[in-house]
């Protein structure tokens, strides 16, 4: 944690470096002292110490200074740092200046010039000032900022990015009245008006960076380390977690490719309550945190945000082409991409999208739908889970499903949950048919499926769970696909007893292999799976088993 700031200011060089040489001399240990030789100067340090969030606990002005002086300083500091104490050095000659500024500008003490002996004229004021400051000060958040407008697509985009891959952050909502987040934006200036921005802990600056640019400068991992591996993994969520802790954990170089953030849509998920060995539930975040750790403890890169765009196939060789433009080759592949929500076709929702309407909802949603009407589309365990977390939060919580009843496609533990949260409206036989809303969504068409009738209600914030699609285009005309992208393995490949064109072996594909030999798929990308976490985290774990049978023999 930097350390809190003590700051002097005066025009005249020798003054200067003999308050700054005493000032160091008794709080250098505690405190970091800086100087400034004008008003101007001084409040340009301060607008730079607050875009980096550092504390000040102590400004120390001359009274008079040139241009600015140490009443009009200390004025303008007020509305930058209005915590810090605020001390005049003065002349004999200036002492009805410095009382009136008592009360104009609520200065807390007024120093004579000399100051000397400084144990007894300067250390005790400053040591009851600082005493003072102490005992209401809380530490500032260090991490990352990021200012912007909860309706900003761009600015919901920065917020989930960081959130998905657990990157502490602090949101600063620039419609706010909190006061502190208003003294921010003024010393930002023009800069403020370029929304989102980003605040990097080391003071640096971006206005709405892409994930990449966030990803580079925060450290995480997009380049792997060697162009060569035994396993390669395309996609992060639990079945491609579990394949990389077993894989790398018997011995096999591993490397796993996650375009957005490990975990997967899994990861997103605010709570999951079946998942065996954990009776008291867990988030989808804190399960994805937990396979991180392990699949790195054992050695496992992973590569995020990282995005597979192709893949060839050379004798033995797969190599997967990646956004950026390299390559990375393996011996073996596995495929576990997952699925992504289906888009909802109806007027406004396309145009309205981060500005209201989100597909999934990661946690940190919830809070800023604090006391507001939410309104949730589908009626599966996603859907469930997102509106038992809402409920905490949001004034009501309505689901809007078009089926009779969520027995069909929840969980009976789930059904139970919401039938028993008061605060959880369930409306069957309904379906949006319209978004509505200029710069962000306003209201909602709602129609009653048994009577045709629609409704236009107020709405704020539409969250949609509708199922999901593949996104598999990137293995188009080598890879065998249904006509949806999902990926055929095992049996369904062979038809009428013969092999696909691209199989080489003189064996039929194994239970998890794909139409190309050495290239496994699993999770909810393969047709015909169960599409559950434990599901996909126990196909991950099989697959290498396979692998290693088809490494034996490579």
């Amino acid at each position: 944690m930097a350390k809190p700031v003590l700051l002097t200011v005066d025009d005249d060089p020798e003054v200067l470096r003999a308050i700054e040489r005493d000032l160091r001399r008794q709080y250098a240990d505690r405190y970091r002292v800086l100087r400034a030789d004008s008003g101007e100067t001084a409040l340009e340090t301060l607008r730079q110490l607050k875009t980096r969030s550092d504390p000040v606990a102590l400004l120390l002005a001359d009274q008079r200074m040139p241009q600015m002086d140490g009443v009009g300083f200390l004025s303008e500091a007020l509305n930058l740092y209005p915590d810090a104490k605020r001390a005049l050095l003065t002349a004999y000659a200036d002492t009805d200046a410095a009382i009136r500024a008592i009360n104009d500008v609520k200065i807390h003490h007024y120093l004579l010039k000399p100051w000397d002996p400084p144990e007894e004229q300067l250390y005790p004021v400053i040591d009851d000032l600082l005493d003072d400051w102490l005992s209401t000060y809380r530490p500032p958040f260090e991490g990352l900022r990021v200012l912007g407008n909860r309706w900003s697509p761009k600015s919901y985009e920065i917020r989930e990015f960081l959130a998905r891959n657990q990157i502490p952050y602090q949101w600063l909502d620039i419609e706010s009245s909190d006061p502190e987040i208003r003294r921010l934006a003024e010393s930002l200036g023009e800069e403020a008006s370029h929304l989102p921005l980003v605040l990097f802990p080391d003071g640096t600056r971006v206005s709405a960076p892409t994930n990449t640019e966030i990803a580079g400068r925060i450290g995480l991992r997009m380049r792997a380390e060697m162009p060569f591996y035994d396993l390669v993994i395309v996609g992060g969520g639990p079945a491609g977690l579990a394949a990389g802790v077993y894989g790398a954990s018997e011995g096999l170089k591993t490397v796993i490719i996650e375009s957005q953030a490990p975990g997967g849509q899994a990861g997103m998920s605010s709570r999951i309550e079946n998942y065996l060995g954990f009776p008291s539930g867990l988030s989808g975040g804190d399960l994805a945190r937990r396979a991180v750790a392990q699949a790195r403890r054992f050695g496992v890169e992973i590569l995020a945000p990282q995005k597979a765009v192709g893949l060839r196939i050379e004798g033995p060789y797969r190599f997967v082409k990646l956004a950026d433009g390299s390559e990375i080759s393996c011996h073996a592949l596995l495929i576990a991409t997952g699925v992504q929500w289906r888009s909802l076709d109806i007027p406004g929702v396309e145009r309205l999208q981060g500005a209201g309407v989100y597909y999934g909802a990661g946690p940190a949603e919830a809070i800023s739908c604090k006391d507001e009407n939410v309104y949730i589309v589908g009626g599966a365990n996603s859907a469930g889970q997102a509106a038992m977390y809402f409920s905490k939060y949001a004034r009501r919580v309505v689901m809007l499903v078009r089926s009779d009843s969520l027995a069909s496609s929840m969980s009976q533990y789930l059904i139970d949950q919401i039938k028993n949260t008061p605060n959880i409206q369930v409306e069957p036989h309904t379906q949006v048919v319209e978004a509505h809303g200029q710069e962000r969504l306003e209201a909602i068409s709602i129609q009653c499926g048994d009577s045709g009738q629609v409704e236009r209600v107020p709405a704020s914030s539409l969250f949609i769970f509708i199922g999901a699609v593949p996104r598999t285009d990137w293995l188009d005309g080598i890879i065998e696909r249904d006509e949806r992208g999902f990926i055929l393995s095992g049996s369904l490949l062979v038809r009428e007893g013969k092999r696909p064109k691209s199989w080489t072996l003189d064996r039929d594909p194994g239970l998890l292999e794909t139409s190309v030999p050495g290239v496994f798929v699993v999770g909810d990308v393969r047709l015909g799976s169960v599409k559950r976490v434990a599901s996909g985290v126990g196909e991950g774990s099989i697959a290498v088993q396979f692998i290693h049978q088809y490494l034996a023999k490579v």
